[in-house]
């Protein structure tokens, strides 16, 4: 059983920075891509960024874009998402998740595991 924690969320000013992590346990986290969701409240989960095993392939939702960067260090277990330029229509709880495929993907069910979620609050 993999599991995925985050951590690193918060209540920032618009205009400012935070830094998610999430710590996935198991022997494979390299083989996998990650990827990186949102809810805010009354909205649906969307897709905010996804990265490939290796890091060398990324993807984000075209409101992020430019503004938030995604990684992994695959020797710590651990991929991160940098939040830079925060606006208060970024405000939702941001889930971490595991893929059952190598390249990263912006469809939901394609992530086989996901961590509790941690809180981003913008203000405005």
């Amino acid at each position: 059983q993999v599991r995925l924690v985050e951590s690193g969320g918060g209540l920032v000013t618009a205009g400012g920075s935070l830094r998610l992590s999430c710590a996935a346990s198991g022997r494979t986290f390299s083989s996998y891509a990650m990827g990186w969701f949102r809810q805010a409240p009354g909205k649906e989960r969307e897709f905010v960024s996804g990265l490939s095993g290796s890091g060398s392939s990324t993807d984000y939702v075209d409101s992020v874009k430019g503004r938030f960067t995604i990684s992994r260090d695959n020797a710590k277990n651990t991929v991160y998402l940098q939040m830079n330029s925060l606006k208060p229509e970024d405000t939702a709880v941001y889930y971490c998740a595991r893929s059952d495929r190598w390249g990263p993907s912006r469809l939901s069910y394609e992530y086989v595991y996901w961590g509790q979620g941690t809180q981003v609050t913008v203000s405005s």
